[in-house]
């Protein structure tokens, strides 16, 4: 199958296809699953993601009829090559559908998220339902006509497995579309089973919190902007705090990791979506992905993707740093399309363990039309808050204005604690 190729970062991995590891206590704290950071030592073991124990659901999944929300990151991983420094980094790996139907589990239907199954699409860009060609599944898009399974998609389903890798921030959807498939497997009387990954922005919480009058795809529930948890923890908390539509609940099991803490550094091997490349762009994801509800190109239509900022109306002479947007994989029409961004590369910066306003701030203070910087609804949908925009607009000081964000957030992580798992 064509899948998109792995981050290119100098990792060793160990990974045994369908296998267990022993000895792992719950406040151990180890380097990587599919990703131990180079500087690291080597002599750790592996975290284990939940599609791996595959002893722990496959048993739940015989002579079922069995639906599968999955993306190009659903992948089991197996030991890789490492007779040579040219196989270093390269994490091989099955996707899960391949492998459950290598074990006779009988796959109705592949429910795809924004970005499609493969993980090609554009964001935004509407995914068609269809069939899959490697294996003659139908195919279900939860992006397209409808983003929450329909009563009739899953009739015919006896259960319906979770995996998909997150990055730990409200305005990526893949939460969302949990969301949604909890609600349907709830409506409609179907066990869901969620296997977790890692989230590489667990190891802390900030940003502003979702308010009600604003939620929607981009935030459904009122959690910071970054949150701290596996997805499957997530799941939990949904289910447990009746933050599902009517307050039901789902009939869940999580698949826990293994050998994995809230700190452990975590790269990931397979690209999450088009425009995060790689762990600097998920790192920074969190403050400039908030710059998607502006008119200011965060790096789409470069190699650089949420590394840099930039736009033809930021004062050039403010900025030495200069590029151009042009379409490429995962940004076909990219902000400022073929003009010359001012603006300032990060991509080189140390790792934040926090939600930065100070460049959001930056690029408005030297536009020079400020009235162009933001698309107030789109801005409002990703912040969570119209009160973020005012207070920039208004000069208040990034310290003022997160000094505002903690009350809310204490109270976020006192519900979180509860769910917590590693």
């Amino acid at each position: 199958m064509a899948f998109l190729s792995s981050f290119k970062s100098t990792f060793f991995i160990w990974f045994l296809l369908f296998s267990t590891c022993t000895n792992h206590g719950k406040d151990q704290k180890t380097n990587a699953e599919t990703g131990v950071r180079a500087q690291d030592s080597a002599m750790v073991r592996p975290v284990i993601v939940g599609a791996d124990r595959t002893e722990l659901y496959l048993n739940r999944l015989k002579n079922k009829k069995v639906g599968v929300v999955a993306n190009q990151t659903s992948v089991i991983f197996k030991k890789p090559q490492t007779d040579g420094p040219e196989n270093l980094g390269h994490v091989a790996h099955v996707h899960l559908v391949d492998s459950l139907l290598a074990h006779q589990v009988n796959i109705k239907a592949v429910f795809a998220p924004e970005h499609g199954f493969r993980g090609a699409a554009d964001a935004g860009e509407k995914v068609k339902d269809g069939v899959d060609p490697e294996t003659g599944i139908p195919l279900i898009s939860l992006y397209g006509k409808n983003r929450k399974p329909s009563a009739e998609q899953l009739k015919d389903l006896d259960i319906v497995v979770f995996d998909i890798q997150d990055v730990g921030v409200r305005f990526y959807t893949y939460i969302a579309t949990l969301q949604l498939v909890m609600e349907a497997c709830a409506e409609n009387g179907k066990p869901l089973i969620v296997l977790d990954r890692p989230n590489p922005n667990a190891h802390y919480v900030d940003g502003p919190t979702m308010e009600k009058a604003h939620t929607g795809f981009l935030g459904m529930t009122e959690i910071p902007l970054v949150y701290g948890m596996t997805i499957g923890e997530y799941a939990m908390m949904l289910n447990g705090e009746g933050w599902l539509e009517g307050g039901k609940k789902a009939d869940l099991e999580v698949i826990k990791l293994k050998n994995w803490s809230y700190d452990t550094p975590y790269s990931l091997p397979i690209r999450p979506s088009p425009n995060l490349p790689n762990d600097k762009a998920i790192n920074l994801y969190p403050s400039l992905g908030l710059f998607e509800g502006t008119n200011i190109n965060a790096g789409r239509g470069t190699e650089y993707q949420f590394q840099r900022y930039g736009a033809s109306f930021l004062d050039s002479t403010k900025y030495s740093f200069s590029y151009i947007p042009q379409p490429n994989f995962g940004a076909k029409n990219p902000k400022e399309k073929g003009k010359k961004c001012f603006g300032k590369d990060l991509s080189q910066i140390p790792d934040q363990n926090e939600v930065s306003l100070r460049w959001l701030i930056d690029a408005y203070t030297n536009a020079s039309d400020k009235g162009r910087v933001f698309n107030t609804s789109g801005f409002t949908k990703h912040a969570g808050t119209e009160k973020l925009q005012q207070q920039i607009e208004a000069g208040i000081t990034e310290e003022e204005i997160k000094a505002g964000w903690k009350p809310q957030l204490e109270r976020f992580k006192k519900i979180r604690q509860k769910y917590l798992m590693y």
